[in-house]
């Protein structure tokens, strides 16, 4: 491998976690945009660029799975405050945000460390970081 090719493999994946920690800011729009480059940078790169991309492919839907999950709580919990059957629901809602929250950075910076290391991720399919 080429010096030109181990710098996009460590490149570009950066760039996608820089993105999907921004996520915590502009509310999922720049992962999103992470994944996009996470699709169309998989088939171009080496094995480390690619044991990245496949972990941030994952990691992208995952929290989705998990934001739909939580979503349908939340949308269950609040018409159900009004008569205080939902008040269990919605402190269990925003305990899934938090923990979701806590999930998706805990990946993101375990995924940065492996990077960081120029070492490909070891696990790109599992679930725990």
């Amino acid at each position: 491998m080429s010096d030109v090719t181990m710098a996009e493999d460590r490149t570009m994946p950066a760039v996608v976690y820089g993105l999907y920690f921004l996520a915590f800011a502009t509310g999922g729009l720049t992962a999103v945009a992470g994944v996009i480059l996470a699709y169309a940078q998989r088939g171009r790169s080496g094995p480390l660029g690619e044991s990245h991309y496949t972990f941030l492919i994952r990691t992208f839907w995952l929290e989705l799975a998990w934001t739909v999950a939580w979503l349908m709580v939340l949308l269950v919990s609040i018409p159900l405050a009004f008569v205080l059957i939902g008040l269990p629901f919605l402190f269990m809602a925003k305990g899934m945000l938090a923990l979701g929250a806590v999930w998706y950075a805990v990946r993101l910076i375990v995924g940065v460390v492996h990077l960081s290391g120029d070492r490909p991720y070891p696990r790109p399919y599992a679930v725990l970081a």
